[in-house]
């Protein structure tokens, strides 16, 4: 590894991916790096910003930056707002929560089984934790929790806390592929009770 602290300028940056490229200073060959070798102390890169770093050898003997700290960066204030409370908000989680609820009752009173009836609260109060992370990381501009993973909460029965997330913080409810995912997630749980109940009557 290259002890000797060089500079240069970030040109390149996908934050997504968590990786881009440095211009050194005396305008030689770019140099990669990955957010794992920035100290995010303060916050993370982005294009434009003059970055501080060391080299180390990478793939195929290419030098990558390591140590990298962000010139002249400073810890920004972050904090998230909350949308207040709607009636509206609160009949359509009612009604939302209704049948799976009602079934999640039934079930724990003639078949003593709590699981559902447990699950949903715990997951939702979960799935909303980490909607809040996620947008909070989003605001510090760090690495980001996948969304995969967030649909996974939400398929776990955490839909209704990452519906009243997205209501009251606007995170991921403007996205309309995001928005397509979870409605799927949401009449997955909503059609498999109605089933349930069809089946409990005949």
């Amino acid at each position: 590894m290259n002890s000797d602290w060089q500079r240069g300028k970030l040109v390149r940056w996908n934050n997504d991916r968590g990786f881009g490229f440095i211009q050194p200073e005396d305008q030689s060959r770019e140099i990669f790096l990955h957010i794992s070798d920035v100290d995010r102390a303060k916050r993370s890169p982005c294009v434009g910003d003059i970055i501080l770093y060391q080299t180390t050898p990478g793939k195929q003997g290419k030098p990558r930056a390591c140590h990298a700290k962000i010139q002249g960066a400073t810890a920004p204030k972050v904090t998230l707002q909350f949308n207040p409370v709607s009636v509206s908000l609160v009949v359509k989680v009612v009604l939302l929560a209704l049948l799976p609820l009602i079934g999640s009752i039934h079930l724990t009173l003639t078949q003593r089984n709590p699981i559902p009836l447990l699950l949903y609260p715990a997951m939702s109060g979960i799935t909303f934790i980490v909607y809040h992370e996620d947008k909070f990381r989003a605001k510090e501009r760090r690495w980001r929790i996948p969304e995969q993973q967030l649909h996974f909460f939400e398929l776990c029965g955490g839909w209704l806390g990452a519906y009243v997330a997205q209501q009251l913080i606007r995170h991921k409810s403007n996205k309309p592929s995001y928005q397509r995912e979870f409605f799927a997630i949401v009449a997955i749980h909503l059609v498999g009770w109605t089933v349930w109940f069809i089946s409990q009557a005949r």
